[in-house]
């Protein structure tokens, strides 16, 4: 299943939704000609209120790490009475963080799973709110002079992992397989995440078909740890979010043939051609009818924003169209 799919439910957590390519309905809004991601001009600035200060946790994504720093920066230089405090060492604590109250937010590269959802809600007697707050092409990165020209599904689930559910005859474990006949022999070098990061689980998932990574993965703490190994090692491949590019990797065009390689930028995310696109999330405990706290809710409105959402693009990552951005104020006002 796509995971850029059904960005309009109703219901912001079912990990089942996601049904309806985000392109049909953000095609009168978005110029998809080009390449260059670009916030839609409509998105209104942030509008500055009074009244806002505390203190706001942030625990979870490492891939968010960035931005989420980014965020607080901006939010903080408006609101000097706020402190946030922002700790990013994978999505998979973010659950415990919001369910044991120590955070207001989690930052999470990957959907809740099914086992996460229950505990929340046998602790609140509902579900936590999901928001979408960018897009991210989960990129597959190989050294900048490397003259491979892309990889299939079924070859990126041979390289990684040691089960091969996505259908490939055979494992991948030298170039030469690659036809890259000038590194014939060579071994493929292999840096991933830690099994507490989501790029780690939605990688699993999505380009695994749920199989086991090899043991041979060299698991890296974070995602600027997998793009500096690719970029110091020729003959690597690593995957992260398309965040993390540096000038010493590229990001390897993905697809189900060759013949469909997709580059991972806004566009192919949009339409859906990229096969590794996703939602960036941060959960939140609101309690149905009732009003979320004013700086939580400032804090999300800023990223949403115009302000936000420039910075979404200035750290590497893509915007989000306006109606996700209208799906979560009518998700907070319910």
């Amino acid at each position: 299943m796509h995971p850029l799919l059904d960005a309009f439910t109703t219901n912001p957590i079912t990990p089942s939704r996601m049904k309806t390519p985000v392109c049909l309905l953000t095609a009168l809004s978005l110029c998809l000609s080009t390449q260059a991601a670009e916030v839609d001009a409509t998105i209104p600035a942030y509008q500055q209120v009074s009244g806002v200060s505390g203190n706001l946790i942030s625990i979870g994504s490492d891939t968010l790490n960035n931005l989420m720093t980014l965020w607080a920066e901006g939010f903080k230089a408006k609101y000097p009475n706020v402190n946030i405090q922002i700790e990013g060492k994978g999505s998979a604590t973010a659950p415990p963080a919001l369910i044991g109250g120590t955070s207001q937010l989690g930052p999470m590269s990957r959907e809740m799973k099914q086992e996460e959802l229950d505990a929340f809600e046998k602790k609140f007697g509902y579900k936590p709110t999901e928001i979408k707050v960018a897009i991210d092409a989960l990129a597959v990165f190989a050294h900048k002079d490397s003259q491979l020209k892309g990889l299939t599904m079924a070859q990126l689930d041979a390289i990684f992992s040691s089960t091969r559910k996505l259908g490939a005859p055979a494992d991948i474990t030298e170039w030469g397989q690659l036809g890259m006949d000038a590194w014939k022999g060579r071994a493929i070098s292999l840096f991933g995440r830690n099994s507490a990061s989501g790029t780690y689980g939605f990688f699993k998932e999505h380009a695994l078909g749920k199989g086991d990574f090899k043991s041979s993965v060299k698991e890296q703490p974070g995602s600027s740890a997998v793009v500096q190994g690719v970029s110091t090692d020729e003959f690597a491949l690593g995957y992260a979010g398309i965040g993390y590019i540096t000038s010493g990797v590229r990001a390897l065009p993905i697809g189900e043939t060759a013949e469909t390689f997709s580059e991972a930028n806004y566009e192919n995310c949009l339409s859906g051609e990229y096969p590794l696109a996703r939602f960036l999330l941060i959960y939140i405990n609101k309690k149905p009818g009732a009003p979320l706290d004013t700086l939580t809710t400032e804090f999300v409105k800023f990223i949403q924003s115009q302000d936000g959402q420039q910075v979404v693009v200035k750290d590497g990552y893509y915007p989000l169209p306006k109606e996700v951005i209208e799906e979560t104020k009518t998700s907070l006002a319910q």
